[in-house]
Formats: structure tokens, C-alpha cells, sequence
């Protein structure tokens, strides 16, 4: 009996490391085509890898869950979810807290900790993205990461409020399977680093459908002129909202040029604008909490470009934080702050609208055609058929 336990304990443990090296595996995958590579057309620079980790110090991790086909068996599957860790100042993030802010276009959705942010103008630690029924245990992983590594303080006095955020991905995912374990939110968060961020079905995007088509993680980047700062700012989407009628690309009107099934053709809610989307803004202009909000209320119009309505059952939540002023959190001494002024930060919203709309169509351009429960499929953008509704319209760059 006790062989037998130990036996199934074993297999449980190789189970879930084998989903995680997979996941870490696909970094070594070629390169996917990215909007910019299919001539879609975008304002404003990018900066060298056009994605959140442009801005200096911040690392990226995803572990990503895919298993099983067919017919639904709650707590077995299929399995096509994860997790996406956001880390402000990589393994700094939880010593050296940033000013945030953050913003609800509509709230049908979740992001925890966010009544601490808007509090205390800090976000300590890092955004989390994942599933809906997945946000408590990725929190409570966020708290035993944090215990892991010196928490708490001398003093014993200490709490968390960690930030995690979700979409809905239950067409695809067996959501109330519970798939997402502690150890899986840790691996996104031990394994987060700079550079080329992974985008599509990646981590806590892995199971999302958006306006229509897959959807997943994106990220773009945009890089100010000297004159303005030179400064540089960073979007990471999770995005799981609209619909295939209201998608726009480049402002053409791509969702009812292309021919294609709607994943959601069957059910009553087929013509719903429904899903979610969690936006993660950062930047390294000296923007303090209150700069940050205001922010974050311009991702809203980067939606717009691309023809969101923010719905009554989207859950559309964004977050910004900038990486200045390192060490505002020191709680022994006054702080002396570099702070932007008001209006100097046009470049900056206009940059916020400009990456949000490219990250979005990053992630639908790199998602790949997924099927889960049921069978239930989803279709990529195809690449080809866009960039012939671009040239249809004169809007193709290359």
C-alpha cells in the first residue's frame, strides 16, 4: 500500500515537471512571424526587441499546460492552460517595490491586490496572469515565493498582497479542473527572463480566443524620440476579449473580409462581445502613481484601434508601472523623486496606444489553430489571408 502511494506520488511529480519542461523547451523554438514581418503597418519606433522587456530590468516567464484531447473529464482534461509571470526589476521585484497604477475599462473580471496598489501607489512584486478559477493558488504562490526568499522581515510584521490577474479560457481548458499548481506559478516566476518574450499560446494565454480568432500573449515596445526623454514603453497583452465582426487591423475592417468559423457558432452567445483582456504597461519615465493611472486609461484606445467595444462580459483591466525612482519604497528616510511633468506626457500616452495596438495583433499573429474540450477549435489568423485584405486596401507595408 505504501509502495502503491509512494508509486503514484512519483508518477504525479514526473507528470507535472514533464509539463513544465515543455514549456520551457518552446524558447528554443525558430522564431515566429510578427505583425511588423506580414507588412501590418504601426506608428511610432519600436525598440530593439519590441516587446515589455525593452524596458531595462524587466524579465518575462510563462509555464505552459497542454495535455489530453477529446471529450471533457473534469479534473483530467484536456489541459491548455498556464501562467505568465511579469517581474518589474527581475529578482529585485520584491525587494525594491515600483509605482503603479491601475485602471478597469470593465470590470467583469479579476485582478487581485490592486486595492493596495491604488492605496499605496507601490506594486510589490510581480504581475501574475493565468486563468480564472487559477488566481487563488497562483497568489498563494506568490506568497510562498516571497516567504522562499526572506520573507518575512526581522521584524516578523509583514503580509502580501500579490497581483494576479485573469481571462477565461474554459472553451478550450478544463477549467474547473484545477490544473494550475503552485509549482507552475513558481516556474514562471524562477524562470522570467529579458529579451524575446514568447508570445501566442504561451503561459496564461495558452487557452484564450480574441475578436474571433486565437488569441494568447503579445508584447510590443515603443522607444521616444531624445527631444521627448528617449524614454521606452513596454506592453504585455493577455487577450481573450471581442469579437470576429468588430476586429479591425491597420483600421480595415479584417474580421468580415476573412472567411473563417466562429469558434463560438453554436452557443447563444455566438454575437457576444465577451472574454477579457489584462494589459501590463511599463515603462522607465519618471511617472509616480497618479502619472501611472492616467496611463493606463490610454490602453483603452489602443483597444479601440483594433475595434473592441469593451462589452458587458469582458473583464478588461490594465496595469502600469515604471522602473524610475529605485528605492521610493525605503521606509527610513524621506525620498527625493524624479517626477515628469504633466505635460510632457503626450509622447508617452500616444507610445501606450500605439504598443498596446501591436501587442494585441502580435498575439493573435503568433497564435497557432488549437483544439480542446470537446473538440472545441479554435482557428489562427491566417497570415496569408490578412496580408491580402491589407493589400486589398492599400494598407500592406512590404
Amino acid at each position: 500500500m505504501i509502495r502503491s502511494k509512494y508509486m503514484r506520488a512519483l508518477a504525479v511529480l514526473f507528470c507535472s515537471l514533464a509539463v513544465i519542461s515543455l514549456a520551457s523547451a518552446q524558447g528554443s523554438a525558430p522564431a515566429k512571424p510578427r505583425a511588423r514581418d506580414l507588412g501590418v503597418p504601426f506608428d511610432g519606433t519600436p525598440g530593439p526587441f519590441n516587446a515589455i522587456t525593452d524596458v531595462s530590468g524587466i524579465t518575462v516567464g510563462h509555464t505552459t499546460l497542454i495535455s489530453g484531447e477529446g471529450k471533457l473529464q473534469v479534473g483530467k482534461g484536456p489541459v491548455r492552460t498556464g501562467v505568465t509571470a511579469v517581474l518589474p526589476r527581475g529578482k529585485d521585484s520584491m525587494s525594491n517595490p515600483v509605482f503603479a497604477g491601475w485602471w478597469s475599462l470593465n470590470g467583469n473580471g479579476e485582478m487581485t491586490g490592486t486595492t493596495w496598489v491604488e492605496e499605496s501607489g507601490f506594486l510589490e512584486g510581480p504581475v501574475m496572469i493565468t486563468n480564472t478559477h487559477s488566481v487563488g493558488v497562483v497568489r498563494d504562490a506568490v506568497i510562498q515565493w516571497r516567504v522562499n526568499h526572506g520573507q518575512p522581515d526581522p521584524t516578523g510584521y509583514w503580509w502580501s498582497l500579490p497581483v494576479v490577474a485573469e481571462t477565461w479560457d474554459g472553451w478550450l481548458n478544463d477549467i474547473n479542473g484545477f490544473h494550475v499548481k503552485a509549482e507552475h506559478a513558481l516556474h514562471a516566476i524562477d524562470t522570467a527572463a529579458s529579451g524575446a518574450v514568447q508570445e501566442g499560446n504561451v503561459g496564461g494565454g495558452t487557452g484564450m480566443v480574441c475578436n474571433g480568432f486565437k488569441g494568447g500573449i503579445g508584447t510590443a515596445s515603443r522607444k521616444l524620440e531624445t527631444k521627448d526623454g528617449g524614454y521606452t514603453v513596454g506592453i504585455l497583452v493577455q487577450c481573450n476579449y471581442g469579437t470576429k465582426a468588430n476586429l479591425r487591423i491597420a483600421g480595415i475592417p479584417v474580421g468580415r473580409e476573412i472567411a473563417a468559423d466562429d469558434p463560438y457558432a453554436s452557443t447563444s452567445f455566438v454575437s457576444d462581445d465577451h472574454g477579457s483582456i489584462i494589459v501590463v504597461v511599463a515603462t522607465d519615465a519618471p511617472l509616480v502613481a497618479h502619472q501611472l493611472k492616467r496611463l493606463t486609461r490610454r490602453v483603452s484606445l489602443g483597444l479601440g484601434r483594433n475595434g473592441s467595444i469593451s462589452g458587458n462580459g469582458s473583464g478588461d483591466i490594465f496595469i502600469a508601472f515604471s522602473t524610475a525612482n529605485s528605492g521610493a519604497a525605503t521606509a527610513d528616510h524621506v525620498i527625493d523623486l524624479k517626477m515628469l511633468p504633466n505635460d510632457q506626457l503626450r509622447p508617452v500616452f500616444a507610445a501606450t496606444v500605439q504598443a498596446t495596438e501591436e501587442a494585441i495583433i502580435n498575439a493573435m499573429v503568433a497564435a497557432e489553430t488549437m483544439t480542446g474540450i470537446e473538440n472545441h477549435k479554435v482557428m489562427a489568423l491566417p497570415h496569408e489571408k490578412l496580408r491580402e485584405v491589407l493589400k486589398k486596401y492599400n494598407r500592406l507595408n512590404q
